[in-house]
């Protein structure tokens, strides 16, 4: 899993079309309930709006199984699609965008509509601070104390992270390593303990 784009804050821009005013949030997101929650957020901060549209790339932006979209009521087509669209054209992933329209009395057409909410994502896009998330894996490994100190030397190294440890009469440490070291680490560890140390993959949660 390769390094991708993630929001680094939350941004806002508002825009009136035709007496029509649109208010469009992008935010960062980690997964689909953090994306729902947060369109929820929006809707209660704007109760009175007659739409609040949204799409959203809950996870890495090559992963099609955590996109979505809404129309919340516009003609279909006309609002979820070309908020999702800028999304998944900018490479970010963990992102959701939410466009809030207070209607103005002045009907915009099906076309008019694609553009509002198209646009009004695409400026937000460009005030948006971004940051770069690197995929992390999870192990546990053991090793003697004689070799603690290499092997955080080598965590160090590939820009690791020991979570926890555990001592008796070897060490047990949990690690984060980037998705995309582990095999290196992983011969690393090897190398300086012939073959003694090796990485036990774990979920995240356990």
């Amino acid at each position: 899993m390769n390094a991708y784009l993630i929001p680094a804050e939350i941004v806002e821009f508002s825009e009136e079309i035709k007496k029509s005013r649109f208010i469009t949030f992008i935010a960062h997101t980690e997964g689909i309930d953090a994306a729902k929650a947060y369109i929820q957020s929006i809707k209660e901060q704007f109760p009175d709006a007659r739409h609040h549209c949204w799409a959203f790339v809950a996870g890495r932006p090559d992963d099609s199984q955590q996109l979505g979209f809404s129309d919340d009521g516009e003609p279909t087509g006309t609002a979820g699609k070309p908020i999702l669209a800028p999304l998944l054209g900018s490479g970010m992933g963990e992102v959701t965008a939410v466009v809030v329209r207070y209607f103005g009395g002045i009907k915009l057409g099906t076309g008019g509509l694609v553009r509002a909410y198209g646009s009004g994502v695409q400026q937000a896009l460009r005030l948006l601070q971004t940051k770069t998330k690197v995929p992390q894996s999870f192990f546990r490994v053991e090793c003697e104390y004689s070799l603690v100190s290499l092997l955080e030397q080598v965590v160090e190294q590939y820009e690791g992270k020991i979570l926890s440890s555990e001592y008796t009469d070897k060490v047990a440490f949990m690690l984060s390593l980037p998705t995309l070291s582990c095999h290196d680490v992983e011969i690393k560890l090897r190398d300086i303990s012939r073959g003694n140390v090796q990485l036990k993959s774990i979920d995240k949660n356990e």
